[in-house]
């Protein structure tokens, strides 16, 4: 067999791919009542969420931490040994704790055990033994046990964090679908990324609503050239309450100078496409650029949830707001 540093490299890193999926089917398949038993115990939970651990499984229980607090439950970080050390002021008696541990028996992390267990805050516990001395501390235990590490010999932790951390997301998202957490509420936390933008970036913040180019039905196409000519490629045609009847874009006008040269009077009505594809001011801006994209659509027609013109909304637009 040919020496690790000459096999084939994209072969040793499928391997470890696999290994650490396969890691993760296992826990899959031994989730149990304890799972629910964890959720339930985090549904009534008033303060925060402390967690932690040491090592490779602190910096996961970081990460954890993190994805909890950014779908709506308040969780904090906190290191074991600096607990110890005046960082315990942070755990309230309201709070839980999630504790780390591949062995579940890290001395340094048994010290913050017997503070939680002094202040009575529940323990849910991830670990690689169920049997270990954290387990037996815990309120809950859930088994992240591994057949094998994906490094050789065993030399750092890796299929064992990845199932770690795939817990804690499975509690973490388990927790916001409990909770009822949507698409703004995630946008409401993440104002700053581009991923709050879209999420809260709706059509009415983009449109244009002044100067609207909009036609009645029976105005001439020499009108609507110079519309579209001005207008960006699209002009509304509606009746004198402002209803929508359809729309003419520059599409339209070159499939019909394909078809005559004698053009320029034919009224807008009849070479309109009826019923076309709209928004309102209220829809998300990214949800008007997939429409815009799926169809081949330049710009929309906003109604105002009726059928009346409230303005129009342009697919550039909207890219630079950024909506996509």
């Amino acid at each position: 067999m040919a020496p690790a540093e000459t096999a084939d490299p994209v072969a040793r890193g499928r391997r470890v791919l696999v290994l650490e999926a396969e890691a993760i089917r296992r826990v899959a398949e031994r989730l149990g009542p304890s799972f629910a038993a964890a959720l339930h115990l985090l549904t009534q939970v008033k303060g925060r969420l402390i967690v932690s651990g040491l090592g490779k499984s602190g910096l996961i229980a970081r990460k954890i931490a993190a994805t909890f607090t950014s779908t709506g439950t308040p969780a904090t970080f906190l290191h074991p040994v600096d607990s110890l050390h005046g960082d315990l002021g942070i755990v309230g008696r309201d709070d839980a704790a999630l504790l780390l541990s591949k062995s579940g028996a890290s001395d340094e992390l048994f010290g913050l055990v017997e503070q939680l267990k002094r202040f009575g805050v529940p323990i849910i516990a991830i670990t690689g033994d169920p049997d270990s001395g954290l387990a037996r501390h815990a309120d809950v235990v859930l088994d992240a046990s591994v057949t094998e590490e994906a490094c050789p010999e065993t030399l750092a932790p890796t299929a064992s964090t990845t199932a770690a951390l795939a817990l804690g997301d499975a509690l973490a998202v388990a927790l916001l679908e409990d909770k009822g957490f949507r698409r703004d509420d995630f946008a409401a936390l993440h104002p700053g990324g581009s991923l709050g933008r879209k999420l809260l970036l709706r059509v009415g913040d983009v449109m244009l609503t002044r100067d609207l180019p909009m036609l009645l039905p029976d105005r001439p196409m020499r009108e609507c050239v110079v519309l579209l000519a001005k207008r960006r490629g699209t002009v509304a045609i509606v009746n004198r309450t402002g209803s929508l009847l359809g729309v003419v874009t520059a599409g339209d006008l070159t499939r019909l100078m394909e078809r005559t040269d004698r053009f320029l009077d034919t009224p807008v009505a009849e070479v309109m496409t009826r019923a076309p594809k709209t928004t309102t001011p209220g829809e998300l801006a990214g949800a008007a650029v997939r429409l815009m994209e799926t169809h081949g659509i330049m710009a929309l027609p906003v109604l105002d949830g009726g059928d009346t013109v409230v303005g129009i909304v342009h697919l550039h637009d909207l890219m630079k707001a950024g909506a996509v």
